[in-house]
């Protein structure tokens, strides 16, 4: 299995020029012996059938009497109440909720009413079928549901007195060591260069994210940004930096090859999202084709997807984000799949909300977690304090809270002021 930094495949990189290839020329990519399909189904069903959430925590039931969605200007929090007055949130994805919140109201709201939730990973399952649900699945379904999976997760949290990674894992990461990203499409490699040493220097990040390409296959501006900008981001920052690259699916399957040839020129740890991101015979033939690992699965909603894209080794990385992707317990079996196979996890999170607080609690209980984990940082709009983690980024990482749930308290005057949606 391909070891997943840049130092142990450098030496092995493609060394071709910049301009050889092209789509006249280009030749069907063969496997390497490195690449070849893993096709183990029964190695991923046996880590896909384990139970994630630790249900035996609890002896009595725990009923949800109350689960409601309150919005004050745009932010989503979810407030679920057991029977005994025990109270979980959760603050949404906001982006995207406040398109969504009818489905949370009128399609995931009324099936959780009654229900134990110590049952919460089968109840995960039902929901989707109830209401056919499952016509539904992606984002629309998904982000809601994470809303209302996490709230659940800091219920129970609260009543076992254990934060939410040790819900569903054991603690392996106290810690998350961050990498910086710089989304600057549109500005010249210069200007993005700048922007990428700001924010490294501002953190002490040992590891840095920048996009190339235009984004699901429109045209990059300016022209050649990404060529530009690959060997002037290593020449900046050294051999000892880790870098990452994004194209969101900018390339067809020759180009995606070709870009990802300058960047195995170039030394960088990861290419991720090369060509659009349910282009999965793509995704491997672009895999097959380089070196350099392939990272995906940000926008991937299908469990038995992201089966297939581990099983034939599409992908090195996967990247399942916890609220696109239906919450932590369902993301957990997508890493279990991916370490069976000798797979890490790096997980996505988009910059919303308290998004990247779920995602710590995540990462901390990931035996099988990358080295790096990109950082968005916190809404400055929502207050909350907890005594167990600073939040600060200290040399470049983080320390994941330890208290119960979440690990944080929401402001109750803040929480007051929101209003239920119904």
């Amino acid at each position: 299995m391909k070891k997943t930094t840049r130092r142990n495949f450098i030496g092995t990189a493609a060394l071709g020029s910049l301009g050889v290839a092209c789509r006249s020329v280009e030749k069907e990519p063969q496997p390497s012996s490195e690449k070849k399909a893993v096709v183990d189904y029964d190695l991923l069903d046996a880590a896909l059938i384990k139970p994630v959430l630790k249900k035996h925590l609890f002896k009595e039931p725990i009923y949800i009497e109350r689960l409601e969605l309150l919005e004050l200007n745009g932010n989503y929090i979810c407030r679920v109440l057991d029977q005994n007055g025990a109270v979980g949130l959760s603050v949404s994805n906001n982006m995207q909720m406040a398109a969504l919140y009818p489905i949370f109201i009128h399609r995931l709201q009324p099936f959780f009413i009654g229900k134990d939730a110590r049952d919460l990973e089968k109840l995960l399952e039902e929901v989707y079928v109830y209401r056919s649900n499952y016509k539904l699945q992606s984002l629309a379904l998904w982000v809601p549901l994470a809303t209302i999976e996490f709230a659940i997760l800091d219920l129970l949290g609260h009543i076992a007195g254990v934060p939410m990674g040790q819900l569903i894992g054991e603690t392996h990461h106290p810690k998350i060591a961050v990498y910086q990203a710089n989304n600057h499409r549109g500005k010249s490699a210069e200007e993005s260069l700048e922007a990428l040493v700001k924010n490294a220097e501002e953190s002490g990040a040992k590891a840095i994210k920048f996009k190339v390409g235009g984004r699901m296959t429109t045209p990059e501006r300016p022209e050649k940004r990404s060529e530009r900008l690959i060997p002037m981001v290593r020449k900046t920052f050294g051999d000892q930096m880790t870098i990452y690259a994004d194209s969101n699916g900018s390339y067809d399957t020759h180009e995606a090859i070709r870009i990802g040839k300058i960047m195995e020129e170039n030394g960088l740890d990861f290419y991720e999202e090369p060509v659009p991101f349910d282009w999965y015979e793509e995704t491997l033939k672009v895999n097959q084709g380089l070196k350099i690992p392939i990272a995906g699965g940000e926008q991937e909603p299908s469990m038995h997807n992201f089966r297939w894209l581990i099983a034939n080794n599409a992908l090195d990385i996967v990247q399942p984000d916890i609220f696109y992707f239906g919450g932590m317990i369902r993301s957990m079996k997508v890493a279990r799949m991916a370490e069976a196979v000798g797979k890490n996890c790096v997980p996505h999170i988009s910059v919303s909300g308290l998004g990247y607080l779920y995602m710590m609690h995540f990462v901390s209980a990931l035996p099988n977690a990358g080295p790096y984990h990109e950082f968005k940082g916190f809404s400055k709009n929502i207050p909350f304090h907890g005594n167990t983690s600073d939040f600060a980024i200290v040399d470049g990482t983080i320390k994941v809270p330890t208290g119960p749930g979440l690990g944080i308290r929401l402001d109750q005057r803040y929480i007051d002021k929101h209003k239920p949606v119904v």
